[in-house]
């Protein structure tokens, strides 16, 4: 297991691969305003962000603004929203996040963290996205492919709780690069170090350093030794 300092050398040899693999990566989900993320990624939970970004359309089409938004009727919310899952719960909390946006804080996302936890519907991951993607601030958005990839680097050790994680992570990456690395991430995640089949080693722009893949480059050494006896 690395020491802490071990896992911050890691942690700048990654950031800077990454940067050279997908130097334009950002975020998947399609927006030009503030609101219309804070819809997305609550839609995003458990559908793709390609089918958030057709869904919305229609969304935005019938309310294209926080007011109209704010004063839809719920069922009508769901019954645009239902092809990405979940559409009750998802069109209650943006129903619920919008009118709080239009009765609270003048049509405007806040730019605070804990005021972002407090809307319906919005976890730390979704606080993160919209402080580093939205008001250029530090932050680290744990989704599943942030997880699995630091998880098989040797960033942490066997941590899957999205929370400590994140807390992990803030102390290895530097504020700055936070937000740009977790996209990095998520492009590398879908591109290469996969979830739903073996991770493509073999052009990986981080094998030589990353410990599953020194694992598993010694196990069929071993397994070839073994052979050869």
């Amino acid at each position: 297991m690395k020491t802490e300092e071990q896992k911050k050398e890691l942690a700048l040899t990654i950031i800077e691969r990454l940067k050279q693999e997908y130097p334009d990566a950002d975020c998947t989900l399609d927006y030009d305003d503030a609101w219309k993320l804070l819809v997305s990624v609550r839609l995003a939970a458990q559908c793709t962000d390609a089918r958030v970004n057709v869904v919305v359309e229609g969304l935005y089409a019938k309310y294209p603004d926080v007011a109209a938004l704010a004063a839809a009727d719920v069922d009508d919310i769901e019954a645009i929203v239902r092809p990405c899952g979940l559409g009750r719960s998802k069109a209650r909390d943006i129903s619920a996040c919008m009118k709080i946006l239009h009765e609270k804080y003048n049509d405007k996302v806040p730019d605070d963290f804990d005021a972002l936890l407090a809307l319906p519907g919005v976890g730390r991951k979704s606080a993160n996205l919209i402080m580093g993607d939205v008001f250029g601030k530090p932050a680290i958005v744990t989704d599943t492919h942030c997880i699995r990839l630091v998880n098989r680097m040797g960033l942490v050790d066997g941590v899957r709780e999205p929370k400590k994680v994140e807390m992990a992570l803030w102390k290895l990456i530097p504020p700055e690069e936070g937000s740009d690395l977790c996209h990095r991430l998520v492009w590398h995640g879908r591109e290469v170090c996969t979830a739903r089949t073996k991770p493509h080693c073999e052009r990986c722009c981080l094998s030589d350093i990353c410990a599953k893949a020194g694992l598993e480059k010694a196990s069929g050494s071993e397994a070839a030794q073994r052979r050869k006896t």
